[in-house]
């Protein structure tokens, strides 16, 4: 169902016919990047936040990056605080390893870091643990419906990282 309605969201665009489905498992950082065939860091992992209320935040980053929890609470003026699995569907409709800003089943405040501004492209999963999508960051932005690009991440900018990113990247 959840794959469904991220395809169904991408006919706006007409990207429907480029969601990838695999038949391994895709559902962690690692797992995308082997069965996709790119380095961990251009997967594009989204993350679910309790928000302020009864609402949730999704927070898009970079498959290296890690929430800074100073960062966060600079940026969103309160804690960082990961939904549970049951809370995940019930705000996204999707399942953890299938999480994705698109075809939500609530409307959601949706952030991309900029952790993932050094690659030309990123791979979002699109709502199943076997899917994803190759877009832009700027593709990524409109259609994720994304309010705006944060700064909330740390452990991606290490030397040895960019080092790694420059050799792959060649």
């Amino acid at each position: 169902m959840s794959l469904e309605s991220v395809k169904e969201h991408f006919k706006k665009w007409n990207r429907e016919k480029d969601v990838m489905e695999f038949e391994t498992v895709s559902a962690t950082v690692d797992q995308a990047a082997e069965t996709i065939g790119v380095a961990p860091e251009r997967i594009a992992k989204t993350l679910s936040f309790r928000g302020e209320g009864d609402d949730a935040i999704l927070v898009v980053t970079a498959g290296d990056a890690k929430i800074d929890n100073k960062k966060f609470r600079q940026t969103f003026g309160f804690k960082a605080r990961m939904l549970s699995a049951e809370e995940v569907v019930e705000q996204t409709g999707h399942v953890i390893g299938g999480v994705c800003p698109f075809g939500l089943a609530n409307n959601l405040d949706v952030y991309l870091d900029k952790s993932m501004k050094r690659f030309t492209t990123v791979f979002p999963a699109c709502g199943s643990i076997n899917s994803a999508i190759e877009l832009t960051c700027d593709e990524l932005f409109q259609y994720a419906e994304a309010k705006e690009w944060v700064d909330v991440c740390k452990g991606w900018q290490t030397e040895e990282v960019q080092d790694k990113v420059a050799v792959h990247n060649e």
